[in-house]
């Protein structure tokens, strides 16, 4: 029989587990969002270093788009929008790429929304709204 004493011992034992528990738990939680806090200071502070250096050039950055794409206004991507082109040409992905020349699978991951076409295949794409079906054949045919 036990008595007295390691009674009052075991459950002091455990109460203190219990709370040191409790703490700990409020701990790591704080732990987790001061991680996840300084993840995106990093991301902005390195998005804000790209800024200084384009300035320091002396370009601000949307004159420096603009220079990309001189020749034609400023294109717009929407994911809706290039999936319904390919789907009233009637092409596969692959095809769709061969046209614009990029992979099947840059096509899939606009069509799907993870990347986005870079300023030169904007520009290509513009380029594939303009023409027909028939065009689209011909063209896929030639090359």
């Amino acid at each position: 029989m036990t008595n007295f004493a390691q009674q009052l011992k075991a459950e002091i034992s455990r109460l203190a587990k219990k709370e040191v528990r409790s703490d700990a738990q409020a701990l790591k939680k704080a732990s987790a969002q001061y991680r996840t806090d300084i993840a995106a200071l990093k991301r902005r502070i390195a998005t804000l270093e790209g800024v200084i250096k384009r300035l320091s050039k002396g370009q601000p950055a949307k004159a420096a788009k603009a220079e990309e794409g001189e020749d034609s206004p400023l294109l717009r991507f929407r994911v809706a929008g290039f999936a319904a082109l390919r789907k009233k040409l009637g092409l596969s992905a692959a095809d769709m790429g061969k046209l614009i020349g990029v992979s099947a699978q840059s096509v899939y991951h606009w069509e799907t929304g993870k990347t986005k076409p870079r300023a030169s295949q904007l520009q290509a794409i513009a380029a594939v709204r303009k023409l027909g079906k028939r065009e689209v054949a011909a063209k896929l045919a030639q090359g």
